[in-house]
């Protein structure tokens, strides 16, 4: 019994270290409220939506390092805390929209946990009147969430024991080598890397004529690969608005997204000047093929149902734009399901997009990022690994069953253990796909189509569905409940959640 209550106790007491680390973090948006008091509701009541869950975060986090004792984390515990680290600063990070903009409190859970996981699927409609410090705060939710909120726990104030153990249980990925050696040296160059694309993005945003709040905010979410805009129109704002470099700001965003869902090694090479790194290996090669693929047949499929090919041939005056016009919003669109930022120029479920097109933004949402970048989903990776292990099947097949191979990856073996552990995955993301699309079926009036849509984006970690925003606000509460536990399930891609209801776990 006291080794039990040991490693819940560990587990409470860092716990409560995170929350007071995150309880500074919501006074962050407090510098917009001062910045825009009087403006668009920002204001009083807006300050105390801050001040009360920054106060209560904190308090809240100093009894749980008081009343518990400081042991090291081992595999198990460290995959627990994280669990329930995501979970409680959804919790305080909901308060923000319950005060400020009277939100339910479900419906600010399902917008926070929908912010640190960078999904992007939102329940709020009305964005262009939302007060500037409550858009700030959806924001800055998916830039923290990005690397991983516990990274950033890690890298501020963290330096007891099990520190790899938590960063692994958080970002579970395939293993590869680090920029730098230890954990923390890795954690600095990796965060400093994503504060100075940022920083570039937002200025480069901002020069193209872009509102300042607005290219701070877009930079977040796009870097992210989250997907949160200030806008219901979400890039397509800038074109409707008639913004003189509209076509420029959708290139500029289609560019920083894809620096998101690269693996930030790749980054760290080439900003070392080992520029082969962007195409030296097997990921960020399958990385290039599915973006010029998908591209391709996507923009194809839609020109010849639009009849835009044919005037190309025959040499039409106005073939060029719409080439063009087309490319870029099928561009934008690949790169932003493919990376799982969800960002849009187009709804995903209009017209603009064909039968086709739509089943092939599925299965990107599957795929996903790489390892090692800000992207949700199997991973690209994963992908090539699980592609390779039925190469290698067939080839038993045709050479002898009794044939032994092991499966090189980049001319290295991939463990077994590794191997397993991929199929596993796929295994249980196929397993909460039904089951998340079969509790959305049953508990709306949607189609099976938008039902299995909505649990690939929860899932996927991506944002655009085939479900309104309408039809996602007045969901059912257990299908909401539902999407939460996807979103962070895939966020922390599976096993973490489940150790959660282990009893053994506990022990």
């Amino acid at each position: 019994m006291r080794h039990r209550f040991e490693r819940f106790g560990c587990v409470l007491h860092h716990l409560g270290n995170l929350l007071g680390a995150f309880g500074v973090v919501l006074l962050a948006p407090i510098a917009v409220v001062l910045l825009c008091w009087g403006h668009r509701g920002d204001g009083l009541p807006t300050l105390e939506a801050f001040l009360i869950p920054a106060a209560g975060s904190f308090l809240f986090g100093l009894a749980l390092r008081t009343l518990f004792k400081a042991r090291p984390l081992d595999l198990a515990s460290s995959m627990l805390f994280c669990t329930l680290g995501w979970l409680a600063a959804s919790a305080f990070g909901a308060l923000p929209f319950v005060i400020g903009i009277g939100a339910s409190y479900l419906n600010g859970y399902f917008e926070a946990m929908s912010g640190f996981t960078t999904t992007g699927i939102t329940v709020f409609v009305g964005l262009d009147r939302m007060p500037l410090s409550v858009l700030f705060w959806r924001a800055l939710t998916q830039w923290l969430g990005g690397l991983g909120i516990l990274s950033f726990f890690l890298a501020v104030i963290f330096r007891g024991g099990g520190a790899h153990h938590i960063f692994g249980a958080e970002s579970h990925k395939i293993s590869a080598r680090r920029p730098a050696p230890g954990l923390f040296n890795t954690l600095k160059i990796l965060w400093g890397i994503y504060v100075l694309f940022t920083f570039a993005g937002a200025l480069a945003l901002a020069l193209e004529g872009m509102p300042v709040f607005d290219a701070v905010c877009h930079s977040f979410t796009a870097l992210s690969t989250g997907g949160f805009s200030p806008h219901d129109l979400s890039i397509g704002h800038y074109a409707a608005a008639g913004y003189r470099h509209h076509r420029l700001i959708e290139y500029t965003v289609t560019f920083i997204m894809l620096l998101g869902g690269m693996n930030f090694l790749v980054h760290y090479r080439v900003l070392t000047r080992d520029v082969k790194a962007l195409w030296d290996n097997i990921e960020i090669r399958y990385w290039w093929r599915f973006i010029a693929g998908f591209t391709v047949i996507i923009m194809v499929d839609h020109l010849c149902r639009g009849g835009g090919l044919k005037a190309c041939l025959a040499g039409a005056p106005a073939a060029a734009a719409k080439i063009e016009g087309t490319l870029r919003h099928t561009l934008f669109q690949v790169v932003s399901i493919l990376t799982t930022t969800g960002f849009g120029t187009q709804d995903i479920g209009s017209p603009f997009f064909p039968a086709l097109s739509k089943q092939l933004f599925l299965m990107m949402m599957i795929i996903g990022g790489c390892v090692g970048s800000t992207g949700g989903g199997i991973k690209m990776l994963r992908v090539a690994i699980l592609h390779r292990l039925v190469q290698r099947e067939i080839f038993k097949l045709r050479v002898s069953d009794r044939t032994s191979s092991g499966l090189v990856i980049d001319g290295k073996v991939v463990p077994e253990s590794e191997v397993d552990r991929v199929a596993a995955l796929f295994f249980a993301w196929i397993v909460l796909l039904v089951l998340g699309g079969g509790v959305t079926a049953l508990f709306s009036g949607l189609s099976a189509w938008e039902s299995f849509s909505g649990m690939f984006s929860a899932l996927g970690n991506i944002g655009p569905c085939y479900i309104s925003a309408q039809d996602m606000v007045g969901l059912h509460p257990v299908p909401k409940v539902t999407y939460i536990l996807g979103m962070l399930a895939g966020r922390l891609e599976i096993l973490p959640v489940l150790l959660l209801f282990s009893r053994r776990a506990w022990k």
